[in-house]
């Protein structure tokens, strides 16, 4: 299945999130990520839904559904080529800094802080593909917790 982002501007409104998620679980999607934030215009969000789906005329469906609301101002769906896509985790790992100096060179992280010997809490920017490749090659494991953000995406 594609991967698929959604771009939707809505007024800042109590219950605007609740409507749109329900109006995503009515056609039967299931969201991989969904992210809000303020915009740059006071009283507007900015949120990024993303979702598998291959077939275009479902995507465009959710995406005319989406305008319809009285609260939505836009919607888009975001070309892979044409955007920026990323992802924060906060991992949680238990491996001695020898295996996690391994990492450094091949994955841009930030150790957050140390706690004890072999326990470390870092951040690590990126786009999900490469957080995934990350936390395979440590190894689950060596994996405690895991926070991420979800995917938030941006034009070109």
């Amino acid at each position: 299945m594609k991967r698929r982002a959604i771009l939707a501007f809505t007024l800042d409104n109590p219950g605007v999130l609740n409507k749109v998620s329900m109006l995503i679980r009515k056609k039967m999607y299931n969201v991989d990520t969904l992210t809000v934030c303020r915009s740059r215009i006071p009283g507007v969000s900015r949120m990024t839904i993303t979702l598998r789906e291959d077939d275009q005329t479902r995507v465009t469906q959710i995406i005319k559904q989406l305008e319809k609301f009285t609260e939505v101002i836009s919607a888009k769906e975001l070309d892979t080529d044409h955007s920026y896509w990323r992802e924060v985790a906060i991992v949680k790992l238990e491996v001695d800094v020898a295996h996690l100096q391994d990492f450094t060179e091949r994955y841009n992280f930030e150790i957050l802080e140390q706690k004890g010997e072999d326990v470390h809490i870092l951040q690590i920017v990126g786009s999900t593909r490469r957080i995934d490749a990350f936390l395979d090659e440590v190894g689950q494991e060596h994996i405690i917790e895991i926070a991420r953000t979800g995917v938030t995406a941006l034009e070109k």
